[in-house]
């Protein structure tokens, strides 16, 4: 799973945009929370649309003290399909090394980059923040 600090990363550095949807697995950034993977679903996560902003809305979690947090306090986990969508045509190749994975990519149609990791998802994300 990609690191809370790449997500973070992600969003600030790279500007890469939420848009929640089932499935989707996030972290509540606040101190005591962040070691908590929630995933949105129609059951017990789902984003409710208001006009000036979504926020994911806790149902069905009784043992949660909190109905609904902003995105601005979630930070997204994107898997790694949602991380190659991200990268999109510039992806080339992702290959398994000894020590984790390798991702190849095109910042340009002249410059080609590979970036490593042992996890696939992270060695996704640093090639996104490469770009």
């Amino acid at each position: 799973m990609i690191s809370l600090d790449l997500a973070r990363r992600l969003a600030h550095e790279a500007g890469v945009l939420w848009q929640p949807a089932p499935g989707d697995r996030f972290v509540v950034d606040a101190e005591l929370l962040t070691s908590e993977v929630f995933w949105v679903s129609q059951l017990t996560v789902e984003p409710q649309h208001f006009a000036d902003q979504t926020v994911l809305g806790f149902n069905g979690t009784t043992e949660w003290a909190l109905d609904s947090v902003s995105l601005d306090q979630a930070v997204w986990l994107p898997r790694e399909d949602q991380l190659r969508e991200l990268l999109g045509d510039r992806l080339e190749s992702l290959h398994r090394s000894g020590d984790g994975w390798e991702v190849t990519f095109a910042r340009d149609e002249s410059t080609r980059h590979t970036v490593k990791d042992p996890d696939v998802e992270c060695a996704y994300a640093k090639a996104l923040l490469t770009l």
